[in-house]
């Protein structure tokens, strides 16, 4: 008998923080993968790996706006609770006004990550994985060099 090797399941949260397309968790859904530089939210038409639709609709990406604000308060959250443990508050001085400024500060520098990461869930929500995404009938059209007709 032929062993045939099965593929690995690439992670969830691994595809999240790499910013990949949810239909296959392998091609990238950023043309650059810097989060900081200047057409930082640039996204190719399609998967360059499973040919997915980067953009679904028109306007597609304004649901985006509450993931980001879900993401802004988590990480509100998590910088209270850190300087409430590391720090305190206190009534008798400015500490809450220092974390404040810091939150403030913490939240601008991670804003282009939160956009990328915000749009990835979105798309996330109505594209599911696919284990058998190279079946898919998008695939063999975005693979130069293939003939769909050859693959039947």
């Amino acid at each position: 008998m032929c062993a045939v090797k099965k593929e690995k399941k690439p992670a969830y949260i691994n595809s999240l923080i790499k910013t990949t397309c949810p239909h296959c968790r392998r091609g990238a859904m950023f043309v650059s993968k810097n989060a900081y530089s200047k057409d930082f939210l640039k996204m190719p038409g399609s998967c360059e790996v499973c040919g997915q639709p980067m953009e679904i609709e028109a306007g597609f990406y304004y649901g985006t706006g509450y993931v980001s604000y879900a993401l802004s308060v988590a990480v509100s959250v998590a910088s209270f609770i850190v300087w409430w443990v590391l720090i305190g508050f206190s009534l008798e001085d400015n500490r809450i006004f220092w974390w404040l400024g810091i939150n403030a500060g913490l939240l601008i520098i991670v804003q282009p990550w939160m956009m990328r990461l915000s749009r990835r869930v979105w798309l996330g929500f109505f594209v599911r994985y696919n284990p058998d995404w190279r079946n898919s009938p998008g695939y063999h059209e975005t693979q130069p060099g293939k003939n769909i007709s050859a693959t039947i």
